[in-house]
């Protein structure tokens, strides 16, 4: 756990890195629809946005349960198939920043004991805030990273999921 500061240091990062990133892609590629079970890029951002309360929550638990037990979340069936519900590329951004802003506030407060402490959760063979913290640096680039296949990768290279 030696990099604790540069996780922290990232998901300061991500919020800005979101923001210009979204900032650059043309109106017109925002919710264009890449083929069937796809995510347009709005529905991308708004997953982002979305999320990040959930995330909060959980770290909140971490630093204040001494084994907090967690469900999985798991986007309804209307959400697999159509993608998250909408919201505004104005809005979702500016929510984003916000929710982050204070996860990072919270793990500020965070000691050894806090980063150490594990937490039952039925999809995970381990689970603690390193691992949470680390997972949601890692969920916010694979979003950044697939909106950047959606609006750029020619359709034959289009990573298909399953």
């Amino acid at each position: 756990m030696n990099d604790i500061q540069d996780l922290l240091d990232g998901l300061r990062r991500s919020g800005n890195i979101l923001s210009q990133f979204v900032k650059s892609i043309p109106a017109e590629k925002m919710n264009l629809r890449r083929g069937e079970g796809f995510w347009t890029i709005a529905e991308h951002v708004s997953h982002l946005a979305q999320v990040q309360p959930m995330l909060l929550e959980r770290l909140h638990r971490f630093m204040h349960e001494d084994r907090p037990e967690f469900v999985p979340y798991v986007p309804g069936d209307a959400e697999t198939e159509a993608g998250p519900p909408h919201m505004e590329k104005n809005v979702a951004l500016e929510s984003f920043t916000h929710h982050r802003a204070k996860q990072l506030t919270l793990l500020k407060k965070a000691d050894e004991a806090d980063w150490q402490k594990t937490a039952i959760h039925p999809e995970y063979e381990r689970y603690s805030l390193y691992i949470l913290v680390r997972h949601i640096l890692m969920h916010d680039h694979w979003h950044m990273y697939r909106m950047e296949e959606l609006w750029l990768t020619r359709d034959a290279y289009l990573t298909k999921l399953d």
